[in-house]
């Protein structure tokens, strides 16, 4: 696997493309303390300033670790399509209506009792710091290559990796 460390304009690019393309996230919490508090996120949007949107109870156990404590990581994989990526950064918690109006989907009814519920809130994560692995194949072709790999003991073009400085 290739290494192409990106930067500034590229990381975010990169943080966009596979954070939307993956769209579900392990969101960490409580990164100081023991257990850490983990949960599958949606990303709801990554905007220009590189900033990743998620909707979130108020009053759930990862706003209030965030509230202590806004340092968080993500964790976005995707075995089918050998993707993943790994961020370290600050999140911001918001009530502003604006905002949610323009996150909030008809599924999140199954959490909300609509985008009006006192109980909505929204995480701004900016990331920081990060690390992706992307393949240029799907997992079928990626193993078969690795296959021949070992066979031929010949490095094989899998993809890239990288870290991510943004």
């Amino acid at each position: 696997m290739d290494t192409e460390n990106l930067t500034q304009a590229q990381a975010k690019e990169k943080i966009k493309s596979m954070a939307l393309d993956i769209d579900f996230a392990m969101l960490e919490s409580n990164l100081g303390g023991r257990p850490t508090h983990i949960i599958p996120m949606s990303t709801k949007k990554v905007d220009d300033q590189g900033r990743i949107w998620f909707l979130s109870n108020a009053t759930s156990e990862h706003n209030r670790n965030i509230e202590r404590d806004n340092n968080i990581q993500l964790i976005y994989s995707s075995p089918g399509d050998m993707k993943f990526m790994s961020l370290y950064g600050e999140a911001v918690i918001t009530k502003d209506a604006v905002v949610i109006d323009e996150l909030y989907g008809k599924l999140d009814d199954t959490w909300f009792e609509g985008k009006n519920d006192p109980n909505v809130s929204a995480i701004a994560f900016t990331p920081m710091d990060g690390h992706y692995w992307d393949t240029k194949y799907n997992k079928l072709v990626s193993l078969i290559k690795m296959g021949a790999g070992v066979i031929t003991g010949k490095m094989q073009d899998l993809g890239t990796q990288g870290d991510l400085d943004v």
